[in-house]
């Protein structure tokens, strides 16, 4: 299952090789809301793996963006005792566009969307 969010980018970290073969990086967002009349701030870590660990360098701190990602749960044991881990993996960053830009994009979207591509509408006589 995939979800997403939309906020600002609040830091990148380094990419870790973690084997010789897996690596990882790490990039928080800053996400803030309005909740009953109180701004509430929320610092969001997300990993990316593999080819995807150079996604956050087109992007820079401050900016907005929406980042796309799946969780992901794993369960190890340790000297007997079970341990979890969550990860929210990023798979896709995007630009969030402001304005009018983001709004007239939003009703072509909707506009485009009533048609499947390829379709023709094509109701004259002629």
């Amino acid at each position: 299952m995939s979800y997403e969010i939309i906020g600002k980018l609040a830091a990148k970290f380094d990419i870790v090789q973690r084997t010789e073969t897996f690596k990882t990086r790490e990039f928080v967002i800053e996400k803030t809301e309005d909740i009953g009349g109180r701004t509430i701030t929320n610092y969001v870590k997300f990993q990316c793996v593999q080819d995807k660990t150079a996604m956050p360098d087109r992007f820079s701190i401050g900016e907005e963006v929406k980042v796309l990602f799946n969780i992901k749960g794993t369960k190890w044991v340790k000297d007997g005792r079970e341990n979890y881990i969550t990860n929210l993996d990023a798979w896709r960053m995007e630009t969030v566009k402001l304005g009018q830009d983001a709004a007239a994009d939003r009703q072509q979207a909707e506009f485009t969307g009533d048609f499947p591509p390829g379709d023709v509408v094509d109701d004259l006589p002629f």
